[in-house]
């Protein structure tokens, strides 16, 4: 292990029942980084956190710090210590007493502990407060003395997790320049959890993306916001349209029914692709001379920094742009997207692929129920085969019962002229649907496949 890695994870999984929290997380944290883990609610960080706290032992893998296993070793004796969200203060004792607690424990002499006790106060801007109670202090502060508690001892790592997420906006925007201020200053490891994008952009080195439990993208802010490896990270990080595509060729692209020049290459040549367009990026002008296609403002709203507007494309996409220039609704207006402004991502998948049965000559047996569909001539009953669906294939009801399955809405992204959505049946299965309705996440849905639209090929082939 290199000399700068402080901590090693490998292979580490955790599953509840049936369900898995984290599978399979692999990577390391430099000494002295901030690095924050990223994700949606119930992703699997705060498990990731507690598991390197010591207070959840994996299922399989280990956590190596400094080179040495610590996956046996409890969390009093382990060199972290956590900072909650709730900040866990003793009523009983002032702000001084509450951060000497850990230091008494150890016996150390008076003087010292004074010492660090007031360099810490200093550290975070409460030198006055420390004959103060808890219950007295804001949230803020009291945040400050549990962090203050947790930096006493000089921990090797400071866990948090989300600590800022109980104060206003105003406080928590005030408290992460703190944070990054205190982790500047003493040096020491942060690992950071937290499902606030922005927060994690402002704070981290690095991020990890989590989403269902496994890491979607490792990189710095800048990575991570500029190049997102697939279309959930770039969903979830800022705002975004991400559009279906076509690499024609290195360097050029069509999406929304127009070929643009891009700086990427090593894709292929006619591919599909999935394009990102930030919506600060897209330049927006009220004449057409100079632009590569036009649109009609449909709403434009003042955020207080910038003006935001959907705007719809010459072809019939929708698209979120963000401009300090104000666009009235109903105007015609020129649009261009610069070639280092195109994020082109690879494809997660281009249709559904589903295991089958064959039952006879016009039926098989796929996601627990039967359909009818053109059978191949070499295939005969029993034999498995490969169900191919495309997403337009598959049809969503409004009730679970309508349908042949039931299942749920698990994800949802909106691609310009239609949504796509990920669809977890009621057997845990999933299948993937492109729609032209409105649903949102966590609607039941009946789900029904059009026989035309099921391919059926052998399994060998």
């Amino acid at each position: 292990m290199a000399k700068d890695y402080i901590i090693d994870i490998q292979h580490l999984s955790k599953s509840y029942g049936d369900v898995k929290v984290l599978d399979d997380i692999n990577f390391y944290i430099r000494r002295g980084e901030f690095i924050t883990l990223l994700g949606p609610s119930g992703c699997g960080k705060t498990t990731l956190l507690r598991q390197i706290a010591g207070f959840i032992a994996p299922d399989e893998g280990r956590i190596l710090l400094e080179g040495k296993d610590i996956s046996g070793i409890p969390p009093y004796k382990r060199p972290l210590n956590t900072v909650f969200q709730r900040y866990a203060l003793f009523p009983h004792l002032d702000v001084f007493d509450n951060i000497a607690f850990g230091l008494k424990l150890q016996k150390l002499p008076a003087k010292e502990i004074e010492v660090r006790v007031k360099k810490m106060l200093k550290m975070v801007s409460m030198t006055d407060y420390e004959d103060r109670s808890v219950d007295s202090l804001s949230g803020g502060q009291q945040q400050r003395v549990a962090i203050a508690r947790a930096l006493v001892n000089y921990p090797k790592v400071l866990l948090l997790d989300e600590p800022l997420a109980a104060l206003d906006l105003k406080m928590r925007k005030d408290m992460q320049m703190e944070l990054k201020e205190i982790h500047r200053k003493m040096g020491i490891t942060f690992i950071y959890v937290t499902h606030d994008q922005e927060e994690a952009l402002t704070l981290s080195d690095t991020i990890v993306v989590l989403n269902e439990g496994r890491i979607q993208q490792i990189g710095t802010p800048t990575d991570i916001y500029n190049e997102p490896v697939n279309s959930f990270v770039a969903d979830f990080i800022g705002e975004s349209t991400i559009l279906n595509g076509t690499m024609i060729r290195d360097r050029r692209v069509e999406f929304m029914g127009h070929e643009f020049d891009c700086v990427d290459e090593g894709f292929g040549e006619n591919v599909p692709v999935d394009v990102v367009v930030r919506p600060e990026d897209v330049y927006i002008m009220n004449h057409q001379e100079g632009a590569q296609f036009s649109g009609v403002v449909q709403s434009c709203i003042f955020k207080g920094v910038h003006y935001e507007m959907f705007v719809e494309t010459d072809k019939g996409y929708e698209l979120m742009i963000q401009d300090y220039n104000a666009f009235e609704p109903g105007s015609t207006v020129g649009l261009l997207i610069r070639p280092s402004d195109i994020q082109v991502m690879h494809k997660e998948r281009t249709i559904n692929t589903i295991e089958a049965e064959v039952l006879d000559s016009h039926h098989v047996s796929m996601l627990g129920a039967e359909w009818e569909c053109e059978v191949p001539d070499d295939a005969a009953t029993g034999d498995t085969v490969i169900a191919e669906v495309p997403f337009d294939g598959i049809e969503l009801l409004d009730h679970q019962e309508d349908g042949k399955l039931a299942g749920e809405v698990h994800f949802l992204l909106y691609k310009g002229d239609h949504y796509h959505l990920t669809i977890l049946t009621d057997n845990g299965d999933r299948l993937w649907v492109d729609t032209d309705d409105i649903w949102d996440k966590g609607d039941l849905v009946g789900i029904d496949i059009r026989s035309e639209a099921i391919k059926l090929k052998l399994k060998n082939d």
